[in-house]
């Protein structure tokens, strides 16, 4: 479960935003929310999605995510046992979060070579 130094998130201003960035923050979370977004995906789908992240890190990450009340894990007893993964609806109010990042990041991460074209324009100017 995340851990947010203040028990009380009225502390300061920037409490609520400690608090938010505890719960999805780390290397794996956004993206699994991210993913999440399309809908309900099994631990191999998120896996295929999510290339680089072992599936040691992933289960930590989707237990977190789980106890924190942002996904669902959902059960099925079948042989083998199926387990599916979607947003709760906590986790569905996140998606203009994570929407807006997804823009901030596509605007302001662009690769080396574009931006250094898109200098060279407004110098040549």
């Amino acid at each position: 479960m995340a851990r947010v130094p203040h028990a009380n998130l009225d502390c300061s201003p920037g409490c609520p935003v400690e608090g938010v960035l505890a719960l999805i923050g780390g290397k794996w979370k956004g993206l699994i929310l991210y993913h999440l977004l399309d809908g309900t995906l099994r631990f191999n789908e998120i896996r295929r999605r999510v290339p680089n992240v072992t599936q040691r890190m992933l289960t930590t990450q989707l237990r977190e995510l789980e106890a924190d009340g942002l996904l669902v894990r959902t059960v099925y007893a079948e042989v083998p046992p199926r387990v599916e993964y979607s947003l709760s609806p906590r986790g569905r109010s996140l998606e203009p979060i994570i929407l807006a990042l997804k823009a901030w990041g596509e605007e302001h991460l662009r690769p080396a070579a574009a931006a250094s074209a898109t200098a060279s324009a407004v110098i040549a100017a």
